[in-house]
């Protein structure tokens, strides 16, 4: 490829709202359709991690990047899908918040670390922790797009006010190219008055900054992660591995669109 890879921090400061879910599927969707995906695993759960089967990782994480300066290159590891690979993280990773304090261009770390391979790819997905700190802040210094995943359930919308605060500081004073790529539904029942609500209400909010690819509820989309599979393949036919399809075909069209216009990522 000729131009950098268009990186993407999925965000959201609240926990259980399908981040991991959809950074696993979104990413072996669009391996899937041909490009070249990396995940960044960049919370200490390593639920990303032990969702694509590398659970108890042994050898260098992305610690060891952000805090020892390892390359990404001696941590990658190749994913069970083609064209997708994967900086594992661990449970360490809760000690590089405190360990990054005092550390000179502490924000910069991620996105000074993925400068010499981005190239190397053409979708870099970053996997937030549930916080606004230190490790959230890195991926937004790193990243050229936003995407927020909203779970259709009550309490859906608090804390969106926070997080847009903080794209824009961040983009105020440490990333001037960030921008929301869009807003994704997750855990839509569309059997419930709430579901629909909700979703109406993110739309209202958002208009055609969300995507018209909704994430079903569905338990298949729960059991795949047990599996250490994306959901193509523990259920290639399901509801859920259709609806990552679709949102990945979004994601490429605005990936495509701002590559043909020339703004994308270079890793400032």
């Amino acid at each position: 490829m000729n131009m950098a890879a268009q990186v993407t921090a999925i965000l959201n400061q609240k926990g259980g709202v399908g981040k991991t879910t959809t950074a696993i599927n979104l990413g072996a969707c669009l391996a899937a359709e041909g490009r070249r995906v990396l995940v960044v695993d960049m919370d200490p759960q390593a639920n990303c991690t032990s969702g694509l089967g590398m659970a108890g990782v042994d050898g260098k994480t992305v610690y060891d990047v952000l805090v020892d300066g390892a390359a990404v290159g001696d941590v990658v590891r190749a994913t069970g899908v083609e064209r997708m690979w994967l900086v594992p993280s661990t449970i360490d990773l809760a000690g590089a918040e405190i360990e990054l304090v005092t550390a000179i261009a502490r924000e910069a770390r991620l996105r000074e670390a993925l400068r010499p391979v981005v190239e190397d790819y053409d979708f870099v997905l970053l996997d937030t922790p549930p916080s606004l700190g230190l490790l959230t802040l890195n991926c937004l210094a790193s990243a050229r797009w936003v995407l927020i995943p909203i779970q259709c359930e009550y309490y859906a919308l608090q804390g969106l006010a926070q997080l847009g605060r903080t794209v824009q500081l961040v983009e105020r004073h440490l990333n001037p190219g960030l921008r929301l790529m869009g807003v994704v539904l997750t855990m839509f029942d569309g059997r419930t008055k709430l579901s629909r609500e909700v979703a109406d209400r993110v739309r209202e909010q958002f208009g055609a900054r969300v995507f018209e690819s909704v994430i079903p509820r569905t338990v298949r989309l729960s059991e795949a992660p047990s599996y250490g599979q994306p959901i193509i393949v523990y259920d290639p036919g399901s509801k859920g591995a259709e609806a990552y399809i679709e949102l990945a075909k979004e994601v490429m069209r605005i990936g495509d669109e701002a590559q043909g216009a020339g703004v994308a990522h270079t890793g400032n």
